[in-house]
């Protein structure tokens, strides 16, 4: 299929309920992939890399990607900011493991917001790493694809429904085209989380009655506002703090959890209700995001895994999943308790930030390219109606959101003035907001969705 071609139709909302309850079909995440295997198989001699986002994850994706296979390297980077880029270009050349691999030059190292087009059009890039704030992944995902490149993106994969219909588009269309697009989950390529969950889901600790998932820890880093800085720069450079950017935490941080308990009930939730709020983190600074949630979400049987995240400095911290079944408990991660209890043990540990990677680029070689866009994505907007459901202070359905056109992302992006949406109110805050926060903007340098 030429790598331009357009696609046949828009993908509707009921293509996305059809979609919606399939796990992505084909992937081998499962099965542990050495880092030698495949090697120069299938005509794919050298692996090339464009990173997109310079930040601290993507510099990070970026050295995975390369120490977790032969034959991978990194030729042309991107990011929005010279700064950034530069640090990250420092960064990675200071690595033992890729010395002889980073391959960047002037030449090819970009910035700007068109930044990710330079990238995707370098000569010889064939696989992209997408690794900027969340809002820009559904546009460049399909940048990217659209141009014939295999993908790994960061998670979460979109802020928005109007996002998560885009991301859904471009996996069919790479499923099309016979190119592999592997998501930020690394639990998925964990060895003890999948041979748990394989023994979860042959049932041995029977059928799931009940669960809690959970993300919470103390604040993270913030940016500070300079005199120099538009509104623009400084949201971006601040991204965890605007929903538009980042999606809140719920979406950019605990998905990671919230994909666990999909992964476990092999369904997304049919509903959501919950409370959420912003306590602790009240200045303007953080931007307009809750601090804290905690939302029920029912599962097609009527199971209800409750989900708990909170990002408050001085407060107890914990990160994992607990499920209760008619047999017995599991901790979805590496532990069963029931009547022939189990807990997972290996003499060789395995990197999952690494193995997402290797497995990667492994399909590729295979020729069996792996595709987790469908999946990541309603695991994402399971995470954006958990978040709706405590910012409107409603019961949330997943029809209703397949439905919502919601889209909180600026139509064009340019630096300058770039309004701050109200803190959400539940009880006042609707699913059907107007769009909030987009640019107003006539710069011929505007980028436009």
């Amino acid at each position: 299929m030429d790598s331009n071609q357009p696609f046949s139709a828009p993908f509707s909302r009921r293509d996305f309920l059809r979609a919606s309850a399939i796990t992505a079909a084909g992937v081998a995440a499962g099965q542990m992939v050495p880092a030698s295997a495949y090697a120069y198989a299938d005509g794919v001699d050298t692996i090339k890399i464009g990173l997109i986002g310079c930040g601290g994850r993507g510099t990070g994706a970026a050295k995975d990607a390369v120490v977790g296979s032969e034959g991978v390297e990194i030729i042309a980077m991107g990011d929005l900011f010279p700064d950034r880029l530069r640090r990250s270009r420092e960064n990675l050349a200071k690595q033992p493991e890729l010395a002889g691999k980073l391959k960047v030059t002037d030449a090819t190292a970009y910035t700007g917001f068109d930044a990710y087009q330079k990238v995707i059009n370098t000569p010889g890039v064939n696989l992209v790493i997408l690794a900027t704030p969340p809002a820009f992944r559904p546009i460049h995902l399909d940048a990217a694809v659209r141009a014939g490149k295999h993908v790994f993106m960061e998670k979460p994969v979109a802020v928005d429904p109007v996002g998560i219909r885009s991301v859904i588009a471009s996996s069919d269309l790479a499923t099309s085209k016979g190119l592999a697009i592997v998501a930020g989950t690394q639990r998925r390529h964990d060895p003890k989380y999948i041979e748990t969950m394989r023994r979860i889901h042959d049932g041995a600790i029977g059928d799931i009655v009940g669960g809690q998932v959970y993300w919470n820890q103390g604040g993270l880093w913030r940016a500070e506002r300079t005199a120099a800085m538009s509104d623009m720069e400084w949201q971006i450079r601040n991204w965890l703090y605007f929903t538009w950017a980042s999606g809140d935490h719920i979406v950019e941080q605990h998905v990671h959890n919230i994909d666990v308990a999909n992964w476990a009930m092999n369904a997304h939730p049919v509903k959501a209700v919950g409370v959420g709020g912003r306590q602790v983190r009240t200045d303007p600074g953080y931007g307009h995001i809750f601090d804290h949630f905690s939302v029920e979400l029912e599962y097609p049987n009527g199971t209800r895994i409750l989900s708990v995240c909170k990002q408050q400095d001085g407060t107890a911290p914990f990160i994992g999943e607990r499920f209760v079944g008619t047999k017995g408990t599991s901790n979805g991660a590496d532990t069963i308790r029931a009547a022939e209890s189990w807990r997972y043990r290996s003499d060789e540990p395995v990197n999952p930030y690494v193995q997402e990677h290797t497995n990667l680029v492994a399909s590729i070689r295979a020729g069996k390219p792996l595709n987790e866009g469908r999946r990541m994505a309603e695991s994402v907007l399971t995470a954006i109606m958990a978040r709706e459901a405590a910012y409107t202070g409603q019961e949330i359905t997943w029809e209703q959101m397949v439905a919502s056109n919601l889209d909180l992302v600026p139509k064009n992006f340019a630096f300058g003035p770039l309004p701050v949406a109200p803190v959400p109110l539940p009880g006042v805050t609707k699913l059907d907001r107007p769009p909030f926060g987009h640019a107003h903007t006539t710069t011929s340098q505007a980028q436009t969705r």
